[in-house]
């Protein structure tokens, strides 16, 4: 049991015209509920809302009590690395596409509302992966939920990307990329490129290539607490990193990337009976045999 919501932030994907409607049925059953609704100043446009607005991912956490993210996943990573360390749960109710991030569709919104006022949620706290290193000659560091991605630029040929893991090399991978993912992400882009899924409690990375010359390359799995080292070897061939999509940045040859876990979590609410094994039936369709 967690204390009872009385601040509920009501956020929503903008490009998505359908979550108006839901973002207002929500505001009025977080009313009924006894909550105080406020936004940010998007959801508040789009919908309509008449509400207190923050200008500000970090400033609406830190005046709520809960975040209900109205979107796809995609629109929970952007929250999820933008509220990353605050401390506020973030709640999402799917109107996308998979939504393994979400807890809740519309449908289920009442019950979610109820279980949110009531304080009866559970919550997970999520690892983020931070990258650091240097592109043309400035220093980055990104922070990703899913995955960092090495990928090829658009000339259609490999790139060779050495590996290290605590400063032991793995191997060169010869491919079209490389994705370094967190346990959230192993259902995101690595699990496209063949990688394993992974449980959110399971404590480990994956390293998993992209369409590999070497067909033996396979996805590695090694401990969250170890340290990750990219370094591309062309000189003559682009490659950029991304984090969870977007912070895309060209890579230099020979410039090392260093991965490894953010200080920062996420906490993500959860309606109390659901689960990742039961979300895993449900999205990817899992009947079971019958014989």
């Amino acid at each position: 049991m967690n204390k009872p919501v009385k601040k509920i932030a009501l956020v929503a994907n903008s490009d998505k015209p359908a979550a108006r409607r839901i973002v207002q049925r929500a505001l009025k059953l977080a009313a009924a509920a006894g909550m105080r609704p406020l936004t940010d100043e998007t959801t508040a446009r789009l919908a309509r809302l008449k509400l207190p607005t923050q200008p500000s991912p970090g400033a609406l956490s830190r005046s709520a009590d809960l975040i209900m993210v109205f979107g796809g996943d995609g629109t929970m990573l952007h929250w999820a690395r933008d509220t990353a360390g605050s401390g506020t749960p973030i709640f999402g109710v799917n109107i996308g596409g998979m939504g393994f991030l979400t807890s809740a569709s519309s449908k289920d919104l009442a019950k979610a509302i109820k279980v949110i006022a009531a304080g009866r949620f559970s919550i997970e706290s999520r690892t983020l992966l931070s990258a650091v290193g240097e592109a043309n000659g400035q220093s980055f560091r990104l922070n990703a939920m899913n995955d960092i991605v090495i990928s090829r630029g658009a000339v259609p040929r490999m790139i060779r990307v050495e590996v290290k893991v605590d400063g032991e090399v793995l191997t060169t991978y010869r491919c079209d990329g490389l994705v370094i993912s967190t346990s959230s992400g192993s259902t995101a882009y690595s699990l496209s490129a063949g990688g394993a899924i992974v449980a959110p409690n399971a404590g480990v990375f994956a390293i998993t290539p992209i369409c590999p010359h070497t067909l033996s390359n396979r996805a590695v799995i090694v401990s969250q607490q170890s340290t990750v080292e990219v370094r591309m070897l062309d000189q003559r061939r682009e490659a950029t990193l991304s984090a969870d999509g977007w912070d895309v940045v060209g890579l230099d040859a020979d410039s090392p990337v260093t991965i490894n876990r953010s200080r920062r979590t996420v906490k993500l609410a959860r309606l109390p009976e659901t689960s990742f094994f039961q979300t895993l039936r449900q999205k990817l369709q899992w009947m079971g045999s019958h014989a």
